[in-house]
C-alpha cells in the first residue's frame, strides 16, 4: 500500500484505538491516520525539572513534576458522591492526590510505598497542596521511557479525560501511527527548494514536532510544517487568480471617454491624492484587458474610496456599459446614492436607488430603464440580486463590504450578463496586508493609504465615568459654535448580565443634560422602521437636532460634515475596528473633530491597550495590526468563506514573516512554471489538484 493510501486509513484500524475511535472522531475530529498526524501539540513541557514539595508555591501556574511515594489512601464522602484522596510523600513533606471520577479503577491500580513520578497542576487550599487527577508513572518506568526533555501537550476535553484518554495516551497513539506509516511521507517540495530554504525533511519534521529531540530541531520542524501549510494556501489562491484571468473573459474598456474627462477636469471638488491616482491607474490597467477584473479596494475611513468607485463607473459608461454598486444595508446604500447622485447630476449621468423598501411603481420604472439602457448606474442592497433586475449591458459591479455577502449571492450578480462584469470589491475595514494576502489572495489588491488634503486628524480622548460633567460641558461649548454630536451606546435592551446603561436610559439622561427648547435630540436604533430611521437621520442632517443618540446602526453610511464630536459610551464593549469605524463618522468637515471614549474605571489589560491605541493613532492599518494581535486569527477567519483557512499549525498573527516568504516562493515558482508541468513540480501539482478538488490544505501536509 502506498503511503498516501496508508494515511487515509480510518483511525479505528490503528492498534489499540478501536474502542476509542468514536470519541476521537467526535471530540477531536480525528478520522484517519492523517488527521492524527496533523493533530499538533499546542505546547511542550520541560520534563527534566523535578520539584520537592518544600519548593512548591501558590504562584506556580504550570504543571509540576514530583518524585515520591503514596503512604495512605482513603475515600471521602461529599455532598454528591465520593472522592479518592491519597497522601503523597517525597520523604520530607506530604501533599494530597485527589480523584473525583473513575476512582474505583484508580484505587485498584495504586500501590503503597512504591516510587512514583506524579505530574499535573497544583491546587492550594487551607495550607495544603493537592493535585487533582495527576498523571502517574512508576519511577522505574519513567526513567526507562524518559527519552525526551520536551514533552508534547495536546488539546483535550472533559469527555476524553473521563474516558482515560490522557496526554500520554495520545503520545502513544502518535508513536504507533509513526511506526505503522514507517514515518515515510511524500515530499511535495522539489529538492532544489529544500536545499535553498534549508528545510528539514518531512520525515524529520513530523518526528520532531511530535517528539522533539531538542529546541533547535523543534523550531526547524515547526518552521517546515508552517511554511508548507502557508505555501500551499498561497499556491492555491495565486493559481486560482491566474486561472480565473485565463478562463473568465471580460469586456475590455478600451477608452477613457468624455464623461470621465469632464468630471475629472471640471467637477472634482478636491484634487485626488497620489494614492487615489495610483489606484485608478491599477484599475484602468485591469479594465483595458479582455479578462475579468477582480480587485479589492482597501481604504481607511475617509480615504476617498467612493470617488474612485464613481470614476471607475464612468470608465464603464464611457465604453457603453452600465454599472452597479451593492451595499449591505439600506442606510449605506442610501448614503452612496445621495453622494453619487450629486456627482451624476453635474454630468447628466442617470443614477437610481433600488432597495427592499422601494415602492412598486418606482421599481417598475427602474426595471424598464435598466433594460432599455437609459439607466446608467444602479445602487442598492440585496434587491439588486432579484431575477426581475435585468441589465441591458452590465460592465462593472462594485460590492461594498464584501464579507457581508455570501459567495452564492455575489455569483448571482455575475450571472446578470453572459460575460461576467468586472468586479471591484471595497472595504472600509483596513486589513493587515499579510492577512489580506490570505483572506483575499485570489483578488488583486489596491490600497488607498493616504487621506485627502485638508483633513485634520481626529483628536481622541479617553475619559472615565466620573469625568462625565466635563464631557457634557465640552459638548455644550461645541454646539454653541454650531457643531453637532453623536452619542453611541452598545445596548438597546436592559441586560441582567451586563452592567451598562442602555440606550433609552442614556436618552433620558442626555435629555435632562441638554433640555428643550435650547437643544433638540434625535434617536436612531435597530428596532425602528427604515422610515423612522430616515426621518430622524434627516433631522440631524438638516441641523434641526444637535445631538444624535444611536446604537451602532450609524457605524457605516452616515455623512454629516457638521458633526464634530463622537462620544462612545461603554467603549470597553467595542472592538478596535468598530471603535475606529465609529470615529470615522466625524472629521468629515473642515473643523477640528473629537472622539471621546467613555469607560468605567476597572479595565482589563486588553481594553487598556484598545483605548491607548485609539488615543495614539488614527491610522486604520496600524489599528488593524493591534486588533489582529489582540483577537488572534480566529475571529477574523469568520470572514473567510472559501473554507481554505482551516490552518492546523500556522498562525496568521504570529507567522506573518513565514507567510510573506511562502507567498514570494509561490509567485516565483508560478512565474517559471505556471501549470506546474516541470517534473520537479510533479508532487506540487498533485497536491494542488487534490486541494482544488477537496477544498482544504492541511490534509496534504502529510
Amino acid at each position: 500500500m502506498q503511503t498516501r493510501d496508508i494515511l487515509h486509513t480510518p483511525i479505528e484500524f490503528l492498534k489499540g484505538v478501536a474502542q476509542r475511535a468514536d470519541l476521537l472522531k467526535k471530540e477531536l475530529q480525528i478520522f484517519t491516520f492523517q488527521d492524527l498526524l496533523n493533530f499538533y501539540p499546542y505546547k511542550y513541557l520541560d520534563r527534566t525539572k523535578y520539584y520537592t514539595i518544600k519548593e512548591l508555591s501558590p504562584s506556580i501556574t504550570s504543571e509540576v513534576q514530583i518524585i515520591g511515594k503514596i503512604i495512605h489512601i482513603k475515600t471521602v464522602e461529599q455532598k454528591r458522591g465520593k472522592r479518592l484522596v491519597a497522601t503523597f510523600s517525597d520523604g520530607e513533606r506530604t501533599m494530597e492526590l485527589v480523584w473525583f471520577q473513575g476512582f474505583k479503577w484508580v484505587k485498584e491500580k495504586l500501590q503503597i510505598n512504591m516510587p512514583y513520578v506524579i505530574f499535573g497542576k497544583l491546587n492550594y487550599f487551607n495550607g495544603v497542596y493537592s493535585m487533582p487527577h495527576p498523571e502517574m508513572e512508576f519511577l522505574e518506568d519513567h526513567k526507562a521511557q524518559q527519552k525526551l526533555a520536551l514533552q508534547p501537550v495536546y488539546s483535550s476535553s472533559e469527555k476524553l479525560s473521563q474516558r482515560g484518554i490522557t496526554n500520554r495516551t495520545i503520545q502513544k497513539m502518535m508513536e504507533q501511527v509513526l511506526q505503522e506509516t514507517h514515518a515515510f511521507f511524500v515530499e511535495i517540495f522539489p529538492e532544489y527548494l529544500i536545499d535553498k530554504l534549508k528545510l528539514l525533511p518531512k520525515k524529520e519534521s513530523f518526528i520532531n514536532v511530535h517528539f522533539p529531540k531538542n529546541n533547535e530541531l523543534l523550531s526547524k520542524a515547526q518552521f517546515r510544517l508552517k511554511f508548507e501549510e502557508l505555501f500551499l494556501l498561497q499556491l492555491q489562491l495565486l493559481s486560482k487568480n491566474i486561472d480565473n484571468k485565463k478562463k473568465i473573459k471580460g469586456m475590455p474598456f478600451e477608452k477613457i471617454g468624455p464623461l470621465f474627462n469632464d468630471f475629472y477636469q471640471n467637477h472634482l471638488q478636491f484634487p485626488l491624492t497620489n494614492a487615489q491616482k495610483r489606484v485608478l491607474r491599477e484599475i484602468r490597467s485591469d479594465l483595458a484587458k479582455p479578462v475579468q477584473m477582480n480587485r479589492l479596494l482597501q481604504g481607511d475611513v475617509g480615504a476617498g474610496k467612493t470617488i474612485v468607485a464613481f470614476m471607475t463607473m464612468l470608465m464603464a459608461i464611457d465604453n457603453g456599459f452600465q454599472a452597479c454598486l451593492m451595499a449591505p444595508t439600506e442606510i449605506l446604500a442610501a448614503q452612496h446614492y445621495a453622494g453619487l447622485k450629486e456627482y451624476g447630476d453635474k454630468i447628466n449621468v442617470k443614477i437610481a436607488l433600488l432597495m427592499g423598501s422601494t415602492k412598486a411603481k418606482e421599481r417598475r420604472e427602474i426595471h424598464n430603464q435598466l433594460e432599455d439602457g437609459s439607466l446608467q448606474i444602479l445602487i442598492g442592497t440585496h434587491a439588486l440580486l432579484e431575477d426581475k433586475v435585468v441589465f441591458n449591458k452590465l460592465g462593472l459591479a462594485i460590492i461594498d463590504e464584501q464579507h457581508r455577502f455570501g459567495v452564492e449571492q455575489r455569483s448571482k450578480l455575475w450571472r446578470k450578463n453572459h460575460i461576467p462584469p468586472h468586479i471591484l470589491v471595497m472595504t472600509a475595514t483596513p486589513i493587515p496586508r499579510t492577512l489580506a494576502m490570505s483572506l483575499y489572495g485570489d483578488l488583486d489588491i489596491s490600497i488607498i493609504d493616504e487621506l485627502p488634503p485638508g483633513r485634520k486628524p481626529i483628536d481622541t480622548r479617553h475619559f472615565f465615568e466620573e469625568k462625565r460633567a466635563l464631557v457634557w460641558r465640552f459638548i455644550r461649548d461645541e454646539i454653541a459654535k454650531g457643531r453637532q454630536a453623536y452619542i453611541v451606546y452598545p445596548l438597546i435592551k436592559e441586560s441582567e448580565k451586563l452592567d451598562y446603561q442602555n440606550l433609552m436610559e442614556g436618552f433620558d439622561i442626555i435629555s435632562q443634560a441638554f433640555p428643550l427648547p435650547e437643544y433638540a435630540i434625535s434617536i436612531v436604533h435597530g428596532q425602528m422602521t427604515p422610515q423612522e430611521k430616515e426621518f430622524e437621520m434627516q433631522r440631524f442632517v438638516r441641523n434641526e437636532t444637535q445631538i444624535m443618540v444611536a446604537t451602532t446602526v450609524i457605524e457605516v453610511g452616515v455623512n454629516v460634515p457638521n458633526a464634530s464630536i463622537m462620544v462612545i459610551e461603554s467603549a470597553e464593549r467595542f472592538g478596535l475596528s468598530q471603535l475606529h469605524q465609529l470615529r470615522g463618522r466625524v472629521g468629515r468637515g473642515a473643523e477640528q473633530s473629537y472622539c471621546i471614549l467613555m469607560t468605567g474605571s476597572k479595565l482589563s489589560n486588553d481594553t487598556k491597550v484598545r483605548m491607548e491605541t485609539m488615543v495614539r493613532t488614527n491610522d486604520g492599518f496600524e489599528i488593524s495590526e493591534v486588533d489582529l494581535k489582540l483577537r488572534g486569527q480566529g475571529d477574523l477567519m469568520g470572514k473567510q468563506q472559501s473554507g481554505t483557512m482551516n490552518l492546523r499549525i500556522a498562525d496568521l498573527v504570529k507567522d506573518q514573516e513565514i507567510l510573506k516568504l511562502a507567498r514570494a516562493v509561490a509567485i516565483e515558482i508560478l512565474k517559471k512554471d505556471l501549470t506546474l508541468q516541470d517534473p520537479n513540480h510533479a508532487s506540487l501539482n498533485w497536491a494542488l489538484q487534490q486541494m482544488n478538488a477537496k477544498n482544504n490544505i492541511w490534509n496534504h501536509i502529510s
